[in-house]
């Protein structure tokens, strides 16, 4: 998106806001189904948990995705924004029985990563159809905090402990459709996502019955100018050779799924606040705006970047400011940072603000969560309100003394 189109936004609909740009998901998705054209079956499943917003769900599936849900609330989001069940699939972590039993009931494909789960629903439902994640003990990932492939992640069923599986399996009939694995986020070294799949076919090889194998997501998306990505392209190339030399030795053809949220929409969104405060310092310049971590708790949560451009003035002298929120504990954005110089009022927009940003907002401190907009066919849409006072009350029930 251009400056001046982000700039149209915030004096439209005020700031801080959330903006997506509709063509930039778009293509995204296009890039990556055509880095595995080759496949016939190919099947990406969003990820909703990164930007869960109803119409960003509508989106995805005018495009043809699928969803990747966690948690019922997200098939219940799927359904309502027009998904057919079964291209829903479900893979929660550490859940109830019951709640996996009432997304089993509405239809979506169940994802299961634990042995106790697996042997009580294969006792209880062997016809319903179950994918099985696998944990390959592959390190993958940008962050401690979102590498989950690795020995003492609490994600999926130890490779070693197929055995323990496969007699689950013939004890209760089940039927295992899937095969799934997920290693991490900020994915950089193909080679070792390839080593991982490589584990995950040799495993598809116990079970006769397979319709799909899943191979999760993680790809980087650059965070700054110059960073590194994961080459899609490449990893399509490697990686449609190998899927199709196994679907050869297992005999069937297989749909091959992926599950990207970032990838797909990371790059789409700008996050844009406006600067309440120039404050020096004896060592520090400090640019605070009015939001803080209750809107965008990712640099302070896994120390991740955000390219922070001010777009009022962006050809001004560069210097250097220390970002920082309105929260009342430290709630820093960015330190030392070079940006065009700051001067109160100014709007500063946040690159790369679409995944797990609006998602992992809070209402901490009673404040506000912002508005959301798409940016579609060169209009702005408002795809979500600002929250009010009373939106704060909502489900309070007050007392009196």
């Amino acid at each position: 998106m251009e400056t001046q189109q982000l700039l149209q936004i915030a004096n439209e609909f005020g700031a801080p806001i959330y903006v997506y740009d509709a063509h930039k998901i778009e293509s995204q998705y296009h890039r990556l189904t055509s880095a595995f054209s080759k496949v016939e079956k190919l099947r990406i499943n969003y990820a909703v948990k990164a930007l869960s917003n109803i119409s960003i769900l509508k989106l995805f599936k005018q495009l043809g995705s699928g969803l990747d849900t966690v948690s019922i609330q997200e098939v219940q989001l799927g359904l309502r924004a027009g998904f057919s069940p079964e291209s829903i699939i479900y893979t929660p972590n550490g859940v109830s029985m019951d709640e996996i039993e009432e997304v089993a009931a509405l239809g979506a494909q169940i994802n299961i990563d634990n042995l106790s789960i697996l042997e009580q629903f294969g006792a209880k439902h062997p016809k319903t159809p179950v994918c099985i994640r696998i944990n390959p003990h592959v390190m993958a990932g940008g962050n401690s905090n979102i590498s989950v492939g690795h020995i003492d992640s609490k994600f999926g069923i130890s490779i070693h402990q197929l055995p323990h599986i496969l007699r689950i399996v013939e004890n209760t009939g089940m039927h295992i459709n899937g095969i799934h694995m997920h290693t991490g986020s900020d994915i950089l070294d193909i080679e070792v996502f390839l080593y991982a799949a490589e584990i995950l076919f040799d495993t598809a090889k116990h079970f006769k019955e397979l319709d799909f194998i899943d191979f999760g997501s993680g790809f980087k998306v650059p965070y700054k100018k110059g960073d590194i990505e994961t080459n899609v392209e490449e990893l399509g190339r490697k990686l449609t050779k190998r899927f199709l030399a196994f679907e050869k030795e297992y005999g069937r053809e297989l749909t091959l799924a992926f599950e990207p949220g970032k990838f797909l929409v990371s790059e789409a969104g700008f996050f844009l606040a406006k600067v309440n405060v120039v404050k020096q310092t004896t060592s520090t310049v400090f640019a605070g705006i009015d939001s803080g971590f209750n809107h965008l708790i990712r640099p302070m949560f896994y120390g991740s970047e955000h390219y922070i451009e001010n777009i009022t003035h962006p050809k001004g002298k560069e210097r250097f400011y220390s970002v920082v929120g309105y929260i009342c504990e430290t709630d820093t954005f960015a330190t030392n940072r070079r940006i065009a110089e700051i001067k109160e009022g100014d709007i500063l927009s946040f690159r790369n603000a679409g995944a797990y940003c609006f998602s992992m907002s809070s209402n901490y401190n009673s404040r506000y969560k912002p508005a959301e907009v798409l940016w579609k066919d060169g209009k702005a849409h408002l795809i979500r309100q600002k929250e009010n006072f009373n939106d704060l009350l909502l489900n309070q029930i007050e007392l009196e003394f």
